[in-house]
């Protein structure tokens, strides 16, 4: 894929949400909740200061992140789901 962000903008694949419960219930896709999971793809190089000088951003490429439930803009590259969003969407790294 040749996506690149601008300034502080990530792509996120979102983890894909199970389609049956632990109670074993298939979920339709319309009962599915919004991921608010994924794995970094690309990322930006960066905002810039009031120097114009580039601020480092705190996340890298393969990184699994929490982000808001609506928050970024959706797209779809060759069936593929992704989401672009800026740096301060997100929540959190998981780690371990």
């Amino acid at each position: 894929m040749n996506l690149r962000p601008l300034g502080d903008r990530l792509v996120i694949k979102p983890t894909e949400q199970e389609e049956v419960t632990k109670s074993g219930i298939y979920l339709p896709e319309t009962a599915k909740e919004k991921p608010q999971q994924g794995s970094i793809i690309a990322v930006g190089p960066g905002a810039r200061d009031e120097d114009g000088d580039r601020i480092a951003m705190d996340v890298q490429i393969g990184d699994i992140v929490l982000y808001a439930k609506y928050s970024g803009t959706t797209i779809k590259i060759d069936g593929t789901e992704y989401l672009i969003l800026k740096e301060n969407d997100v929540l959190a790294i998981v780690e371990g």
